[in-house]
């Protein structure tokens, strides 16, 4: 197995360390991770071979994609990725943490059957001083926005071969095979489309053969429910039904 892990990034020069720090401290370092930079206008690209210097061990990588979106620098890294011969791919962003055996849990789904496998999103802890009640607000959106994706009619399709499944794309793999046949992520900006949705929706027009695990846990950021509030944070999740005037909350 020849796993990639593809991290988009726009302008997280004060968050992409953190996430670098716990991919380098994984318990299965047999992994190389790329980085996209997404035409970044502050540091993030010197913080990243910044960091590629000062941990060798972690072969990591880095490109461009000057088209803005989330969904046009995840498919560049994953292309990237499977021309460099990688056989799986994964996924987390510049503002999350990855549980340490994550890439070993990754794994462990891959050897099970699974073609596409997430998890668990859990709020981060240290970017704010948390409350009890909002530790429990992040997984409770995540919950509403998984049981409205459910019933949500673009979700609905006689020749989808599995149920719904929400997996975040920050905490999503898949193996390159599937990813090619299905298209990828489609090149947009997450204004637009949420391309996570979009991609799992195209797989399962192909197989079944894709689940949740429950040791498969990243850590998400809380930055953008702390910018919009419960509601507008579900109403942006729930097919952006609220846009708010700033979309990448630095």
């Amino acid at each position: 197995m020849r796993l990639w892990i593809v991290v988009p990034a726009y302008n997280e020069e004060r968050s992409i360390a953190a996430t670098l720090e716990r991919l380098a401290a994984q318990t299965d370092p047999d992994f190389t991770a790329l980085v996209v930079d997404n035409a970044s206008v502050d540091a993030t690209v010197s913080v990243v071979h910044a960091f590629a210097a000062a941990h060798p061990k972690l072969d990591l990588r880095i490109v461009g994609e000057l088209d803005k979106g989330t969904g046009s620098a995840a498919d560049t890294g994953m292309r990237h990725a499977i021309r460099a011969g990688a056989t799986h791919l994964a996924r987390t962003d510049a503002d999350c943490l990855p549980a340490p055996e994550w890439v070993a849990a990754v794994k462990r789904g891959f050897d099970d059957g699974l073609e596409m496998v997430s998890g668990p999103l859990r709020p981060r802890t240290d970017e704010f001083p948390l409350k009890l009640w909002e530790r429990r607000l992040l997984p409770a959106v995540v919950e509403l926005a998984a049981l409205f994706g459910r019933f949500r009619p673009g979700n609905q399709d006689p020749l989808y071969l599995g149920p719904y499944v929400m997996m975040p794309g920050c905490n999503m793999a898949i193996t390159a095979s599937l990813y090619e046949r299905a298209g990828g992520f489609p090149r947009t900006r997450i204004e637009d489309v949420h391309e996570d949705r979009a991609l799992v929706n195209r797989v399962r027009y192909l197989t079944s053969a894709y689940g949740l695990r429950k040791d498969v846990v990243v850590y998400g950021s809380v930055r953008r429910l702390r910018a919009f509030g419960l509601v507008r944070t579900l109403g942006w999740y729930a097919d952006h039904r609220y846009r708010p005037d700033v979309v990448d909350v630095r």
